[in-house]
């Protein structure tokens, strides 16, 4: 069994002609809650009971084009591996024609009321287990990091929200926002403006990542996003991240950034881009 959902691209998903990488994330959270309730789990009872359901614990992607204005996205979520407390579900992101426009594999844990991973209800487990694809695809950054001196930088947030659900953490697509942020502010730093020396692309957007969440961020925390640049090609701007609060670090894991043409596909990265962070 794997469901499927489709999503139409609204304006307010939009960072100019494409959709902000963002909802990638997002996509991906929705067809969990659909694919859990389908599984005889909803997140609604997990909350009501207390619990964070199905936090991430290893998330990779890889995205092939970008979606736009008109453009529907459909995700398939299929169970590809399932323990007591953990399952990993595939999302196929899918446009109209049926072409990919993204490929992710995520872990999921339930964190219990009293804090740990919590077992998932036996039947759920069973359903899960029945319905395992062997598909493995291979996401996430796959380039290697590069010699010389990259530059490091950092930024600071303060995790904060008009809606706060029971669980009173940040929000799993509020990361890479963050993360896009720091990289906008290390740009000004070097009086630079993406969309200037774009070279009539659109710059620096999530292209491949693989990060692992080590613990919640709550609500009223500053998060601070370190980054250490590893390597610049002209296909991708590879990135270390961590993120911190209070001393201990939340998440950490590699991020590729890549430049799309106005149809959403991958495309080089300018030299006058590359520069920026090579100094060449």
């Amino acid at each position: 069994m794997r469901t499927i959902e489709s999503h139409d691209v609204r304006f307010g998903e939009l960072a100019g002609p494409l959709v902000h990488g963002a909802r990638f994330f997002d996509w991906e959270l929705i067809s969990t809650q659909v694919v859990t309730e389908a599984f005889g789990h909803a997140f609604e009872d997990i909350v009501d009971a207390g619990g964070i359901p199905y936090a991430p614990v290893v998330a990779a992607t890889t995205v092939y084009r970008y979606p736009g204005f008109r453009d529907t996205v459909t995700v398939e979520t299929t169970p590809t591996s399932v323990g007591e407390s953990s399952v990993e579900l595939c999302y196929e992101m899918t446009d109209d024609d049926g072409d990919r426009l993204a490929t992710g594999r995520l872990t999921h844990v339930t964190i219990a009321p009293e804090g740990g991973a919590g077992p998932l209800p036996e039947d759920t487990r069973m359903r899960f287990r029945e319905a395992l694809d062997e598909t493995a695809p291979e996401v996430g950054p796959r380039g290697a990091d590069g010699g010389g001196e990259l530059p490091n930088f950092s930024a600071s947030f303060d995790v904060r929200s008009p809606h706060i659900e029971c669980s009173e953490l940040a929000y799993f697509e509020e990361y890479p926002r963050f993360a896009d942020v720091a990289l906008e502010r290390f740009l000004e730093s070097r009086e630079a403006s993406p969309d200037a020396t774009s070279g009539g692309c659109n710059p620096f957007r999530l292209r491949d990542w693989r990060w692992e969440f080590v613990s919640p961020v709550e609500y009223e925390s500053t998060l601070t996003v370190e980054s250490d640049v590893r390597a610049v090609t002209e296909e991708t701007l590879r990135i270390g991240h961590r993120f911190e609060s209070d001393g201990s670090v939340r998440i950490e894991g590699v991020t590729e950034y890549g430049c799309f043409d106005e149809s959403g596909a991958p495309t080089s990265i300018a030299p006058q881009l590359r520069s920026l962070f090579t100094g060449e």
